[in-house]
């Protein structure tokens, strides 16, 4: 069996096919695609743009009073924050791209741990030798 160093290592094209396969299988999912929906209605809503806007504005203004070590006008603008998210997760589009976000997280964290319990169950990967039978991975 060949070695590698990790600046040798070659994925097998076989391998890069499948996993180009399966890239593709999980952006064809439901979840990535109203992911891209509601992305879509967010990015044209001039409503939520605005919010959004207006809340990177304040972000860059906490920074700069942090700067100037001025904690009082750092809460004032906090809460002005807190108030403008408080705003924009009212709208249902943003609470379903969030929701959309964490379904296709979970999807990704499922897919990386079968993928992970898979190649346990077959090689002992931090001593990269043959497995027994009977062995716990995990």
């Amino acid at each position: 069996m060949e070695h590698y160093t990790n600046k040798e290592f070659v994925v097998r094209e076989d391998i890069m096919v499948k996993t180009k396969e399966l890239a593709e299988l999980i952006t064809t999912s439901s979840e990535v695609q109203f992911f891209q929906q509601a992305d879509k209605q967010i990015s044209g809503n001039e409503g939520i743009q605005n919010l959004i806007n207006q809340i990177k504005k304040k972000q860059k203004e906490i920074v700069a009073f942090k700067s100037f070590d001025n904690p009082a006008m750092v809460q004032k603008i906090e809460n002005e924050i807190d108030q403008l998210q408080d705003e924009l997760d009212q709208v249902p589009i943003v609470n379903e791209f969030r929701q959309s976000q964490e379904d296709i997280n979970y999807l990704l964290q499922l897919v990386m741990g079968v993928i992970r319990d898979t190649i346990s169950e077959k090689i002992t990967v931090e001593e990269g030798k043959d497995s027994p039978s009977t062995s716990n991975c995990g």
